[in-house]
């Protein structure tokens, strides 16, 4: 395998890409843009992982089934700021679901539902 990466359809991805990169203080790679300005394909790399963005469509809805998928994001201990940034960022407009503070594994935790639509698990 050469590699693995994560992948989300979303509505609104050049609003998504712009406030992933900076939530993650991620960097911007391979990436084609359709010709309204949203992104075919997107890949941002947070911390030398791959996630790859898309703009969903309205068939996306008969392509996609499955259950409801999570974006965990493991920073460890001493990256606390990491998970701090991250959230504030993308804490508008999201449904969360455990706020940000300690739980039984991690002294900084939070899972949230953005407003895109993508349900992401942060902690050290």
């Amino acid at each position: 395998m050469k590699r693995a990466m994560m992948q989300v359809y979303v509505k609104g991805s050049g609003e998504a890409v712009e406030l992933y990169l900076k939530a993650f203080n991620a960097t911007l790679g391979f990436n084609v843009k359709s010709s309204d300005d949203t992104f075919y394909h997107a890949e941002l790399n947070i911390c030398g992982n791959i996630l790859a963005i898309a703009e969903a469509n309205d068939d996306m809805d008969k392509i996609i089934t499955g259950n409801t998928m999570q974006f965990c994001f493991h920073y460890g201990e001493g990256n606390e700021d990491m998970v701090t940034q991250a959230y504030e960022v993308l804490k508008e407009g999201s449904e969360i679901l455990f706020p940000l503070g300690p739980c039984d594994f991690s002294p900084l935790f939070t899972d949230f539902i953005d407003k895109f639509g993508v349900r992401w698990c942060l902690f050290v």
